[in-house]
């Protein structure tokens, strides 16, 4: 048996120090575990939510330049085993530049619709072909003890684009550029249903048995909508939309980035991806994303994490939902009353209503109002109040209250709120289900804390922005 004392002078044995290593490394795991264990129940909400969901995953040969192929499978293939239904649309522009380049063509493509000739669209094949079989490659590893050991994932291509030549526009023959003309959406559902990975090329054919080129970002916005995808993410070259103090914008209102790109404010290369992400929200894909590949675990980040680290852009009514003014006044009376009356809210009145009118945003249909919210700004405690969240029953059920709560979110974000806290005596459950955390009257604010009714003794919920 090994010794594990030394003597020393005094002739007492004394037990040895423990290794430094070992010691480090035990109190790194004593560390991380917690922390570990805190963000894995953090994003089973997500995991719930996505399984089942088909997300279709965009990026360029840009990515694949910058050696970030195989980190993006390894994260792609854990989607996969989370239930995820997932389309993979790859684009090869740089190295199709290449291809030419070598074969001596002065031609290269930048962003945008250009002519494609012959000896281009020769090019395009074997640039697609590589790229391809890298995924495929990609896609087939499970060593042990690496993200792929055991993953067992069956990547599928095929014909289901069908494309038609682009034509000749203001007297520019685009020869073998195309556009989309149909997505075979059942076979590729089919597929991915099965639990394979559906991964297209920047390539279509026609009827006739021609191929033409096509650009990645609309091929992908396609497929998105025509799947009813859940999410449509590109990863690129841009981190998003940076606003002007160098922070990325994490979500953006349709109509907001529409008005974004018309500002001519942003670059070409964010403003071409958002461009597109709008596009894909406005024909009914949930969400679109603009995130950068060069940060590792993108994919995972945006996903699993409740700001993300790209842009999101989502469709926010705002032709439906807009800020109250003093005509809605009535609309709003009739909305709260019955809550009043039966306990649910404090009363309120006309003139109080009139007077925070502005701190008020409704949702309009055909020019009836159905629903509303308020928000109470408290600037030196970084922290807004919302109140007032209501629905008319005829409407509920629909999302129209997740609607509301994140236009509240957002505004409560752009004031500079970093918490957003409700008072509530009835609904507790429904802002818990929304991630809001319980805590006491003493976490409020102080003005909102002398203002606080004990008889009605309300909950109060938390939740960070």
């Amino acid at each position: 048996m090994t010794d594990t004392t030394e003597p020393n002078p005094s002739g007492v044995d004394t037990p040895s120090e423990p290794d430094v290593e070992t010691v480090s490394a035990l109190e790194a795991a004593e560390h991380s575990a917690p922390q570990f264990v805190r963000w894995f129940r953090e994003v089973a909400p997500y995991v719930h939510a996505f399984r089942g969901k088909t997300f279709v995953v965009a990026f360029g040969g840009e990515l694949i330049q910058a050696n970030a192929l195989n980190a993006l499978v390894q994260d792609l293939s854990l989607l996969s085993a989370l239930g995820i239904r997932l389309v993979l649309v790859h684009g090869s522009r740089p190295q199709v530049n290449e291809q030419l380049r070598l074969k001596g063509y002065t031609q290269q493509f930048g962003r945008g619709l250009q002519p494609t000739d012959a000896a281009a669209l020769e090019c395009a094949k074997e640039a697609a072909g590589e790229i391809r079989l890298d995924i495929e490659a990609a896609f087939s590893q499970g060593l042990p003890n690496t993200p792929m050991s055991h993953a067992q994932i069956r990547v599928i291509s095929g014909n289901f684009v069908t494309a038609k030549p682009l034509g000749v526009i203001d007297g520019v023959d685009y020869r073998h550029t195309g556009q989309v003309r149909k997505i075979d959406t059942d076979a590729m559902k089919a597929a991915i249903e099965r639990g394979s990975i559906v991964v297209l090329s920047p390539l279509g054919f026609s009827p006739t048995g021609e191929a033409f080129s096509l650009a990645m970002e609309e091929l992908a916005t396609s497929v998105a909508v025509g799947l009813r995808a859940e999410k449509l993410i590109f990863i690129t070259e841009t981190p998003g939309v940076v606003d002007s103090e160098g922070n990325v914008d994490t979500e953006l209102a349709r109509l907001d980035a529409d008005a974004l790109l018309a500002s001519g404010e942003l670059d070409e290369t964010t403003s071409f991806y958002l461009q597109h992400a709008s596009r894909a929200v406005k024909r009914g894909v949930a969400r679109a994303h603009v995130v950068p590949f060069s940060l590792d675990g993108v994919v995972l980040l945006e996903i699993f994490t409740h700001d993300g680290v790209g842009t999101m852009v989502v469709e926010d009514t705002l032709d439906d939902l807009r800020s109250a003014t003093i005509d809605d006044v009535g609309a709003i009376l009739r909305l709260i009353e019955p809550l009043e009356q039966d306990g649910t809210l404090v009363p309120r009145g006309r003139a109080t209503i009139e007077r925070e009118v502005e701190n008020f945003s409704v949702l309009e249909h055909d020019g009836v109002i159905f629903g509303c919210a308020t928000l109470n700004d408290y600037p030196a405690d970084k922290m807004a109040e919302m109140a007032c969240l209501i629905v008319h029953p005829e409407w509920q059920g629909t999302g129209e209250g997740d609607l509301l709560l994140r236009h509240m979110e957002a505004r409560a974000r752009a004031q500079g709120a970093k918490r957003l806290f409700v008072l509530t005596t009835r609904t507790a459950h429904w802002f818990i289900k929304r991630g809001f955390v319980q805590g006491g009257v003493s976490d409020l604010p102080k003005e909102r804390q002398s203002a606080y009714n004990r008889q009605r003794n309300s909950l109060v919920f938390f939740k960070r922005l």
